[in-house]
């Protein structure tokens, strides 16, 4: 899978995060859930991680109870229960080490890509946790909005400094005009999602290219939903610092 095709994927997957909003609260939780085990999936073939089996279920435990966690809590803080769940599953982590028979070769390495697809998962709560903030729909749809610009315009090859650049613009524009006619949201908000999102998504196209393991299917679709997991932190938390 090419780096256009993933570029067009990710915003289509922002697509669905963004109807997935204005449908309810269940499909929005429902969607996060999905991509969090699609991340799971792929993630240990992306890092080229030793234990990929046991590696991908702990990331689908830590990602999911992360969303259910914030679905289920009422009243705020959103995220009091998430650092919770990462906790237990960075456990659940170091029991997947002391259980595999190879002799735990690069035990650090698996140790940590393995904390660190928790971390990303874990970001997915944001979504669910941005659909109950001051803006709620509005919110999520500027955001996904500008996040599925930013990845369509990453798709155009234009060099690393200009493509990031173009694709960081991208995202401010896209928020911004989508903000402006979204309740509750306004320019200002829609263009400071699209900034954090574009840059993100640039970031992450410059740090990806030409990583061999995207010649799998499956680390490919883990690159595809990376940007969506971890712009759910970045849109709840622009949404409590700007809207309220």
């Amino acid at each position: 899978m090419d780096v256009s095709t993933r570029a067009v994927l990710t915003a289509a997957a922002s697509t669905l995060v963004a109807g997935a909003a204005i449908l309810g609260e269940t499909p929005l939780v429902g969607v996060s859930l999905a991509l969090t085990l699609l991340l799971a999936a792929g993630w240990p073939v992306l890092l080229g991680l030793p234990s990929p089996l046991g590696s991908a279920v702990v990331v689908a435990l830590g990602g999911a109870g992360s969303v259910l966690a914030v679905a289920a809590t009422r009243g705020q803080p959103l995220l009091r229960d998430v650092p919770i769940v990462v906790a237990l599953a960075v456990l659940l982590a170091f029991v997947n080490e002391l259980a595999r028979q190879d002799g735990r070769r690069r035990l650090v390495e698996s140790v940590t890509g393995t904390v660190t697809g928790l971390l990303v998962v874990a970001s997915a709560a944001g979504w669910v946790a941005a659909g109950r903030t001051p803006g709620a729909t509005s919110l999520v749809v500027t955001g996904a909005a500008a996040l599925a610009v930013s990845a369509a315009v990453s798709a155009v090859h234009l060099g690393v400094r200009t493509g990031a650049a173009v694709t960081t613009a991208a995202g401010v524009i896209a928020g911004g005009g989508v903000g402006a006619v979204m309740p509750a949201v306004g320019s200002v908000t829609g263009a400071a999602l699209g900034f954090a999102t574009g840059l993100l998504v640039a970031s992450l196209h410059v740090l990806l290219d030409r990583v061999p393991a995207l010649r799998s299917r499956w680390a490919s679709v883990a690159a595809v939903v990376l940007p969506v997991l971890v712009s759910g932190i970045l849109v709840y938390v622009v949404g409590r610092v700007l809207v309220g």
